[in-house]
């Protein structure tokens, strides 16, 4: 492993058979926590017109697709369509899912967000709850784009557990997918459980079991008897929330099972699909120790972009005046060269 110098403050990590990810951070966003929150905090004033489909499945739940609304959509007819999946308590109208659809059509490519179940603003009808490794959602989804188009291809983007999904499926099978771009990528699940309890990260983590607690909550009659409530409403780390929650309704034996069965890393030896992962090594959800730099040496359909700095699904260079998400720019360039021969 080495490294070398493009501008004053970014140094990036290199391997081999990788090609060096051309990013600067933006002077003005010093550490991890300032390129995560500063992202999160740009990205609300972005704005995205919808069409939004539902999709009653066989079970009796739904999903939600958000189509993007391009300004000459008849142009798209045709054209490249891209999945983008969202991250733990996101959506398709997440921020960075907004600057990503706003990168792919730019190059040409359309966009539709898949929100996870309960992740489109109403509860779902199961009791049951997403997860980073549920890749049965993902998998109808893709299969039913094929069938209403089979000559279009389909790329996907994934971001933080959307990401890991992603690279499950993948791993699994990947069928239908032509090219993949997974950004800040919980590959370890379970060191990433454990390195969020650390230091300013355990704000995050806080932030998000609060909100996970909250739509238990909103649907407690319909999961009691499924979860433990008083475990849900009692924790207060991942694991505990998982064990209280994802484990009995996917029937894991404890979180730590769930983390071994859905961490993506072991994955990645098994991708046959163009992809490309984008991640930073001071990510605030993940050691830096925990990133897959030897599997991805050795798979060449898998092509790692790692940068010393970025934080967490942030990326975030230019001025403060002028800032500009890399990460999305980066994955919509990449999808476009693979899935339309783009340069």
């Amino acid at each position: 492993m080495g490294s070398r110098l493009l501008g004053r403050g970014a140094r990036l990590v290199t391997f081999r058979g990788m090609m060096a990810a051309a990013f600067r951070p933006a002077w003005w966003l010093p550490g991890p926590h300032c390129q995560t929150l500063a992202a999160r905090v740009l990205r609300m004033r972005l704005r995205v017109e919808f069409r939004r489909e539902r999709l009653e499945l066989d079970d009796g739940d739904f999903l939600d697709l958000d189509w993007v609304v391009a300004p000459e959509s008849g142009e798209m007819e045709g054209r490249p369509l891209v999945i983008v999946l969202h991250g733990l308590e996101g959506s398709a109208g997440s921020g960075y899912a907004r600057q990503m659809y706003r990168e792919l059509t730019a190059n040409g490519l359309q966009a539709v967000g898949l929100n996870f179940r309960g992740c489109s603003g109403e509860p779902n009808r199961l009791p049951r709850a997403y997860h980073s490794g549920d890749t049965g959602d993902l998998a109808y989804v893709v299969r039913l784009l094929q069938e209403r188009d089979p000559q279009r291809p389909i790329g996907a983007a994934g971001f933080s557990l959307g990401g890991n999904l992603l690279l499950k499926y993948l791993g699994e099978d990947g069928d239908g997918i032509g090219a993949a771009v997974a950004i800040s990528v919980p590959f370890d699940l379970s060191a990433g459980a454990d390195h969020i309890e650390r230091g300013f990260s355990k704000t995050y983590r806080a932030f998000l079991v609060r909100k996970l607690q909250r739509k238990i909550r909103a649907k407690a009659r319909v999961m009691d008897g499924t979860i433990d409530l008083a475990g849900t409403a009692a924790a207060r780390t991942f694991r505990e929330f998982d064990d209280a929650v994802i484990v009995p309704i996917h029937g894991f034996e404890d979180a730590e099972d769930y983390y071994r069965r859905s961490s993506s890393a072991q994955f990645l030896e098994s991708i046959t699909t163009a992809t490309l992962l984008i991640h930073s090594l001071d990510d605030p959800f993940l050691p830096a120790a925990s990133v897959p730099t030897g599997i991805t040496e050795e798979n060449p359909h898998v092509q790692a972009e790692f940068t010393r700095r970025g934080g967490h699904v942030g990326f975030v260079s230019g001025h403060p005046w002028a800032p500009l998400f890399w990460g999305e720019r980066r994955a919509a360039e990449f999808l476009d060269a693979k899935l339309a021969g783009g340069a």
